[in-house]
This record gives C-alpha cells, structure tokens and sequence, in this order.
C-alpha cells in the first residue's frame, strides 16, 4: 500500500535492486475504473500532485480476497464491504502526504442506485463503482487504487514485531491478531465511525513508523520477511507499472510519518435513515476540502480551517 511502500525505499540500507525485486511481486487488480461515466461527472486532473483511494476490505470470505496470497475473487456482489476508505493526496512537491478517511457509513448518492452508505458501492460494483461514487462526491480524481485485506496486516505487524499503542490512557503491545481487534472495533468507542477511523489511521502511522526504523532492515531474515508480508498484503491498479511503483518511491523518499497528516472528512454528525445508522457529511466544508485537494492547497487549507485531524495517540 501506498502509505508503507513510501517508506521502504532506501531506508536502513535498502538498495535499489530489492526495491526492482520487490515492487515486481505487487499484485495488479484489472478494470478498476469507471468507464461508462457521463463527461460531466469526470473530474478532471487535479494540479495537486497524484491521489490514491486506499480501500481496507472486509470480506466475509475466509479465504485472502486481495494481494499476492488471494484466492477468493477481489469483488464478488454482495460478498464483500469496504470497511477503509481513504483519499491518500501526495503533493508535486514530495512533502509529505494528507490522508482523508471517508467513514464506511456516510450517506451518499451511489450512481444508479440512489442514497445509501458509502460503502455499499464497493458491495455492489466493486473498484468501478466505488471510484464512481468517490468522484462524483469529492471532484478529486483518483489517479491510482491500493487494496488491502485487513487479514493480511496480521502478518507484517508480526513481521515488525508487532506495534506499540496507547489505548485509555495506557501503552499496549499489540501482536497483529490484537492490532486488527484494535482498528474493527466499533460499538464502544465515544465517538463511533469518526474514532474507528481515527484508530485505522493511528494503527497505520505506527506501523509506517516501524516498518521504516532502521533496524527492520538491519537483518536480512527479518528485512525479507516484512517486504514478502508488505507485498502480499496489497494489490494496486494494474495502471501503476512497476516503473510508475518504483518513480512514486524515489519522488517520496523523504516523507516520514512525521509529515503525514490524517484526518476525518467534514461531517455534521449521524442520524438514522431507513432504520439504519449513518454519517452525514459537511458538503460544504467538504468542498472547500477537496477543491484544495485539487489545487495542490491541503496545507493552505489546514492553516484556515479546523480539521477532525489525528493527534498524536488516539483511544
């Protein structure tokens, strides 16, 4: 995925060849975009550097529905939810990265199928569908698709040795089975959809951050085992070659989790439609959000808004 493999390249030692290696073994997932869309709803290229859509899968399969392990179909109707959807924006000037989630539940226009939440457009036309229903709603182009299974971070956060987090108040040590208990929980959580993804994004920031300390690849055994769990884990658009892989890791060398930004799209809050619980988003504070998306302006747009932004730990 787009968030960690910025953070593989050159980093402990790491030369470029196992880079070439490595980022041949990422899955490609063709026919993911839209291509029976009016001209109208196309956007059109942002000015603002390239825009990934992170998709985290929640299959009700028990078989790896995505990267190099897989053996269930990637989309199957009905089988399957987006559980994580994030726009990841990386800027022209390679200086860090804005990461937006989009909650599961919001209530949107799904084209062809009316109001419902945001993530049954994954459910019901896959990749197409979904980049469909997330252009229409933010004017922001998706440029490339990353897909993960949440199954499959099981392995790379046992690879790293798993990750440290605070929960209420206290450091926790968690192995991969307990980090993804971490980022599904739901139901108890002060703040619903909004904290949960607050905590995929914190469980992420970590791993990125583990992942990237020098000393994961100061052993060899150790460096191989994180890079075949990494590129088994994820899937992306068959678009992005193995050149355009390799060209993203060097522009974005630099960027550290330190200048990653995260945070929530605009919402007024939830409501209860058609029996069932939603997220209403803030079209109007959102389209402020994705027009500086658009124009390369993120950071102008954090400095004069108030951001549901990820701080430093989150419960």
């Amino acid at each position: 995925m787009t968030l960690l493999a910025v953070g593989l390249l050159m980093v402990g030692g790491v030369a470029w060849w196992t880079v070439d290696h490595y980022t041949a073994k990422v899955d490609r997932i063709s026919g993911v975009f839209p291509t029976e869309v009016p001209e109208a709803a196309r956007p059109a290229p942002s000015h603002g550097g390239q825009t990934f859509l992170l998709v985290g899968v929640d299959s009700r399969s028990d078989l790896p529905t995505t990267g190099r392990d897989a053996k269930a179909p990637q989309w199957t109707y009905g089988a399957q939810r987006s559980d994580t959807m994030m726009l990841v924006n990386l800027p022209d000037d390679h200086s860090g990265a804005y990461v937006v989630s989009l909650p599961r539940d919001a209530w949107v226009d799904i084209p062809g199928h009316g109001k419902s939440k945001l993530n049954a457009a994954f459910s019901w036309g896959g990749p197409p569908l979904l980049i469909d229903t997330v252009q229409r709603l933010t004017k922001v182009r998706v440029d490339h698709l990353a897909v993960i299974d949440w199954d499959g971070f099981k392995n790379l956060t046992d690879s790293v040795g798993g990750v440290d987090l605070v929960v209420d108040g206290a450091n926790r040590h968690m192995n991969g089975t307990q980090a993804l208990t971490y980022v599904r929980e739901r139901h108890h959580l002060a703040r619903g959809d909004f904290d949960r993804t607050h905590r995929q994004q914190y469980f992420l920031r970590t791993l990125l951050g583990k992942v990237m300390r020098p000393s994961t690849f100061s052993n060899p055994a150790k460096a191989t085992a994180v890079l075949d769990d990494l590129t088994a884990a994820v899937s992306v658009d068959d678009r992005l070659s193995d050149g355009d892989l390799r060209e993203l890791l060097w522009d974005n060398r630099n960027v550290r989790p330190g200048s990653m930004v995260f945070m929530n799209a605009p919402a007024k809050g939830t409501d209860t439609i058609s029996g069932q619980s939603v997220v209403l988003l803030d079209n109007s504070a959102g389209a402020e959000l994705w027009q500086s998306m658009r124009e390369g302006k993120v950071d102008a747009y954090l400095r004069s808004h108030k951001a549901d932004r990820l701080g430093a730990t989150t419960s």
